[in-house]
């Protein structure tokens, strides 16, 4: 009887050990098939990015190479299509990792220690950040970077990276098109050592680059000498930023070994900084080549396999039809800097028209599920002007350059054909909008807020700017320290005299940052502000910038309505049909409309979000 049993127990064991063997030869059957669809996708990218390259390597080898150094031959994910990795919630801080620090000699804390607990205790709705590059830098402010597996020392170290990223998702920049010439990358490329030798694009002195599209004024090519001679190594930024040579698929499989480490460092969202520039073919405008657009297709295809929640970011600093181009058919970048915003959206302000901003709205594309707008209306570079090429007449360019002169701004210039052109306008956003065309004003604070709470109603993920939460004004201080005009809006704040400030409740930077606060929180809370859900433009004449926003699951709506005039104007409520069967909630103020209310007037750069849920 007893072995009777003991047979049915071991009989019993055996099928669940087959169950298990099974289920783990499924496992490894289903790992091999993605893999090899994977590879096979590679190769098909690769054969595109190298079509006109000789190759050492056939692209098996290559694809093999890079998923090897992704790490996904041991850990492979199979991505959903079209999926949207965000939602109302996300909200992103853009600064630098020392925007905020501490000189007490009480505290030695890194400035991204300092940083992460600011952020807790007066940024608590802000649910990513975007650290400026982090990395050891000899020029630019981080974007000439000399080691990109390293943090800068004197900010802190990988431990504060991970305390950040454990708490709020992360952006990290990835500088793929260049890096500082005091690298040891470019050291290696000077001695023909490797890794280094041939990471650096160069060219002959007759080369033909008069059709290079060009953002800078300095010269192009970099005589530099190296054992092998003097090289003229392509330099689009400064000569202190070298441009790699991504023909050579080592300086790809680099930066996909760069990616595998910051995902492991917690970065979630990667910003592929000047990356319309990647690619180079002598004779063309040497941007937004097809080449260029392959590799991102490519690079997401790694990401999304190894981490499915990463997103990538494009950020491309060109017309607004161009930088559409980066979403691919949803399979390029997950989002794509909103570079039209910003000018537009000071132009309506200083002008009191929306004319410009509406017809743009108008004219741009819902993003595909899978894919959505970064919008931001300051940054830690200036307010770019390439990017209304095409929807800001000349006229109107001018007056905007003119008016931020006047209120204190620098203008930064990039090299063209027939003459030096105004490449972006440099100054803080609270002094951008202290007036308009007429001069400055007292309405600058409403002005201000009234910029960001059209920001936070449009469709895509928000990112503000740390200096506009903090109200920070133009530092000329650092301008004359440093030479460079972007340094007007990259101020650093003790941290003891900004608490001080933000606690002084007579402070413009304690009431813009409560103001700000509250729209963020209130933002996060309606699901019609969804980045993909519906969007409309509304037509209520010129001073009334007006967008309905719908829920995607046509539950909540909210008609978002901005007075950019600094005139009190009446917005008749019959213009936006409200449904009169439903009650209706202005959410900023928290007020619920009377059933009979026909009109509302709004005060000079008020703004309402009328919705048919109070929250």
């Amino acid at each position: 009887m007893y072995n009777t049993k003991l047979q049915v127990t071991d009989n019993t064991s055996g099928e669940s050990l087959i169950n298990e063997n099974n289920s783990a030869h499924s496992d490894v059957r289903k790992q091999a098939k993605l893999l090899d669809s994977l590879i096979a996708k590679l190769i098909q990218q690769l054969a595109i990015i190298y079509a006109n390259v000789e190759l050492q390597q056939n692209y098996s080898a290559i694809a093999g190479n890079l998923v090897e150094t992704m790490g996904l031959d041991a850990d492979c994910h199979e991505p959903t299509p079209y999926s949207n990795l965000w939602s109302e919630q996300d909200i992103v801080l853009i600064t630098y990792g020392d925007s905020v620090f501490t000189t007490s000699s009480t505290s030695s804390s890194a400035p991204l220690a300092t940083l992460d607990k600011f952020c807790d205790e007066y940024l608590p709705e802000l649910t990513g950040i975007h650290v400026l590059p982090f990395f050891p830098y000899s020029s630019d402010d981080g974007f000439a970077v000399m080691d990109y597996s390293t943090v800068n020392p004197s900010l802190g170290d990988w431990q504060d990276i991970n305390r950040i990223a454990s708490k709020r998702r992360l952006m990290a920049d990835l500088v793929i098109n260049h890096c500082s010439s005091r690298s040891v990358w470019f050291d290696n490329f000077i001695k023909q050592k490797t890794p280094g030798k041939d990471y650096f694009f160069t060219v002959d002195e007759d080369a033909d680059i008069s059709d290079v599209v060009r953002p800078r004024v300095s010269p192009l090519l970099r005589a530099t000498r190296t054992e092998n001679g003097v090289k003229q190594v392509w330099a689009t930024f400064s000569h202190d930023q070298v441009d790699f040579d991504f023909r050579n698929p080592e300086v790809l499989i680099q930066f996909v070994r760069i990616i595998r480490l910051y995902l492991d460092m917690g970065v979630n969202i990667f910003r592929l900084d000047a990356v319309a520039f990647l690619w180079k073919v002598t004779g063309t405008k040497c941007i937004n080549l097809p080449q260029t657009h392959e590799v991102i297709r490519l690079l997401r295809t790694l990401v999304e396999h190894a981490q499915p929640d990463a997103m990538i970011i494009t950020e491309t600093n060109i017309p607004n039809t161009q930088n559409l181009t980066y979403f691919g058919n949803a399979n390029e970048a997950h989002g794509i800097y909103n570079f039209s915003l910003p000018p537009l959206l000071v132009n309506t302000l200083i002008t009191g028209s929306c004319l410009y901003l509406k017809r743009w709205l108008m004219s741009m594309p819902p993003a595909q599920n899978g894919t959505t707008y970064f919008n931001f209306i300051a940054s830690h570079d200036g307010i770019g002007l390439r990017p209304v090429e095409g929807l800001l007449q000349q006229e109107e360019v001018d007056t905007l350059v003119e008016t931020m002169e006047l209120f204190g701004g620098k203008v930064s210039w990039r090299a063209d054909k027939e003459a030096q052109k105004a490449y972006e306008i440099n100054i803080a956003l609270i002094d951008a909008l202290k007036g308009t065309i007429k001069g400055e004003d007292h309405l600058g604070f409403e002005r201000f807020i009234c910029a960001h709470t059209i920001m936070l109603a449009l469709e895509g993920i928000p990112g503000i700017y740390i200096h506009s939460l903090l109200a920070t004004r133009n530092d000329y201080q650092k301008v004359a320290a440093t030479g460079q005009n972007r340094a007007i809006n990259r101020h650093r704040w003790d941290i003891n005299e900004l608490i001080e400030l933000l606690e002084d409740k007579h402070s413009q930077h304690h009431q813009v940052l409560s103001s700000l606060n509250h729209l963020i929180k209130l933002r996060k809370q309606q699901a019609a502000f969804h980045p993909n859900a519906t969007q409309f433009t509304l037509h209520l004449g010129l001073q009334l910038f007006g967008i309905w926003r719908q829920s995607q699951d046509r539950q909540q709506s909210i008609f978002c309505i901005s007075n950019v005039s600094d005139q009190d104007v009446t917005l008749p409520l019959t213009e936006i049909n409200l449904i009169v069967s439903e009650s209706w909630y202005e959410l900023i103020t928290s007020t619920k409309l009377e059933a009979d209310m026909t009109s509302m007037t709004l005060a000079p750069y008020q703004t309402v979000w009328i919705s048919n849920i109070a929250t």
